[in-house]
């Protein structure tokens, strides 16, 4: 089924979620979520998010769907082509203003979740000798596949740290962390940009192949630099050594808060199903993958959504005891 067709009986059960006397008989819906690539961590929490909402509201059929990640994630949510999604809140930002990538087509989204961290990882290996961002000059890299949360964050880290994307690399790749890893392994690429909670699938196996000594590029002193330009969205945390195979030592970086996203016209009674099922399942998603570990009270904060909230989510979010400021 297109995810087209899905929006459509999406549309039929959420009008049937908000009609009272439903509850026991509610149309059939088709709940697309938007995800990011395979090889990321969205992919694997909205594949156990699908399955708890499939479970837990009657009718329901819900699909994780393969994504270049949080920048396509908002195209899709205003084009009515997914019913939730995973996303950056730096993307989130552009998105409801119309802004960089979205070329002045505001996306209607709302907030309903701040999830947990995810890391900007500029990773490379011993052997290419990069130590430093300035160190990435004449070299070939790859700053994520496009449409993603990695490039937006990767473009803008790069112009942060003085460096010309159309003039100071060798090589411009736009892939995703595993056909990273393997253009590496490949000996076709130097360094490569991800943006993710910890740890990532793509990254382990880079740092656990045979003969390799992974490097994780610190960048955080650009922190100035990078909010001067576009706003208090970023912030620098620490990737604890041994997170990774080979990890020898932290890697001091910039992070950005991850959401889940919704139209602003989805029924309140909708979005009331989708958290309190998310947020019983919490326990299990968080065995699904570490970063979910984070998915907490404390972090359900309005300036860490970015974006407004969806009344619906305000509203629950206080009630189980959040103060949201």
């Amino acid at each position: 089924m297109s995810l087209v067709i899905r929006r459509r009986a999406l549309a039929l059960g959420a009008a049937a979620l908000a009609l009272p006397g439903l509850g026991r008989a509610q149309a059939p819906m088709q709940m697309s979520i938007a995800t990011g690539t395979t090889g990321g961590v969205y992919y694997p929490l909205g594949g156990a998010l699908a399955n708890y909402l499939s479970r837990g509201i009657p009718g329901m059929s819900a699909t994780a769907e393969v994504t270049a990640g949080s920048v396509a994630n908002f195209q899709l949510l205003g084009a009515g082509r997914a019913g939730i999604l995973f996303g950056q809140v730096d993307a989130a930002v552009d998105a409801i203003r119309g802004a960089g990538p979205f070329r002045g087509r505001t996306v209607p989204a709302r907030a309903i979740a701040v999830l947990y961290t995810n890391r900007m990882q500029v990773v490379t290996t011993a052997a290419a000798g990069i130590r430093s961002m300035a160190d990435l000059r004449g070299k070939r890299i790859s700053t994520g596949a496009p449409a993603s949360a990695t490039e937006l964050f990767a473009l803008r880290l790069i112009a942060a740290a003085g460096l010309d994307i159309q003039r100071d690399f060798r090589g411009r790749e736009r892939l995703s962390p595993a056909e990273s890893t393997n253009a590496i392994r490949d000996g076709k690429l130097d360094a490569y940009f991800f943006v993710s909670g910890i740890p990532t699938s793509a990254i382990t196996d880079l740092g656990a192949t045979p003969g390799t000594q992974l490097v994780l590029v610190d960048h955080d002193q650009h922190l100035d630099a990078i909010v001067r330009e576009h706003g208090p969205v970023y912030f620098p945390e620490v990737i604890p050594a041994g997170t990774y195979p080979g990890q020898t030592t932290p890697n001091r970086q910039l992070s950005v808060a991850n959401i889940l996203a919704v139209r602003e016209d989805m029924p309140a009674a909708l979005v009331s199903q989708i958290l309190r099922i998310t947020w019983d399942n919490r326990e299990d998603w968080a065995r699904v993958h570490a970063a979910a570990r984070d998915f907490t009270l404390d972090v359900q904060k309005s300036a860490a959504a970015g974006i407004p909230w969806h009344p619906a989510a305000e509203a629950f979010w206080r009630a189980a005891g959040a103060s949201l400021t």
